[in-house]
């Protein structure tokens, strides 16, 4: 083959060439934008959060995602993320009148936390999304404080102070039933520890106190005189 057959070939070749070329570098920037727009529009959460998405038309309701990721669409959908984390309540209610009409200050601990499944979260996320967190333990906290007071009213001094435990798992048996239609969930209810101001638990404790004094006088007392009969033998 001579030169110019060989000139000839290679002119015809280029535009094949130059178009294959065109078209790589076409589905190389597609491949990346494609890559860029996931980076962008991928939400991700982690175990202890949700991620509630909402505002596509047509749509069923919001889509939810615990603890991994989802495409939120630009312009069309919204995302929004919610904690399930474990939250800490202090209940304190004071002068709370038992069934004897006798006061007392309450002091318990709950951990609520909002529930992991699905239909929860969204019940949660109806009422709660974009609330701060301590804005949803004051929802919680002020629940409990009304079931406490109401539980506390039907009994006596006596039946809280002499089985503490039974008192607060009535607390948190009645307070769940409200607390799931928030979508929350309580882990437990610990009662820490109950006062009042006219001394009605003292004077309760002082008939235990003065039979434990008494047993432990009358146990040193059998010691001693075992101790002297031996002695004397």
């Amino acid at each position: 083959m001579n030169a110019s057959a060989t000139i000839s070939l290679l002119a015809q070749a280029a535009p094949t060439v130059s178009g294959w070329l065109a078209v790589g570098m076409i589905i190389g920037l597609l491949f990346f934008a494609v890559i860029f727009f996931y980076s962008w529009r991928y939400k991700k959460v982690g175990p202890n959060q949700a991620i509630i998405i909402f505002g596509r038309k047509g749509a069923s309701g919001p889509r939810v995602c615990k603890g991994g990721g989802s495409i939120v669409w630009p312009i069309v959908e919204r995302g929004e993320i919610i904690s399930l984390e474990l939250m800490t309540i202090d209940v304190t209610t004071e002068k709370i009148y038992t069934a004897t009409g006798v006061s007392i200050n309450v002091e318990a601990t709950a951990q609520v936390k909002i529930h992991g499944d699905e239909i929860s979260i969204k019940t949660a996320s109806e009422r709660f999304l974009s609330m701060p967190t301590n804005q949803i333990m004051d929802v919680a906290r002020q629940t409990l404080e009304g079931h406490l007071r109401a539980i506390v009213g039907t009994l006596t001094v006596e039946q809280i102070y002499k089985d503490r435990d039974a008192f607060a798992s009535k607390v948190q048996e009645v307070a769940t039933g409200d607390l799931a239609n928030m979508g929350l969930a309580i882990d437990s209810f610990t009662l820490r520890d109950i006062q009042d101001e006219e001394g009605y638990l003292d004077a309760l404790g002082k008939p235990r106190t003065a039979q434990v004094k008494r047993d432990a006088i009358i146990a040193e007392a059998e010691a001693k005189r075992d101790a002297d009969i031996k002695a004397a033998q």
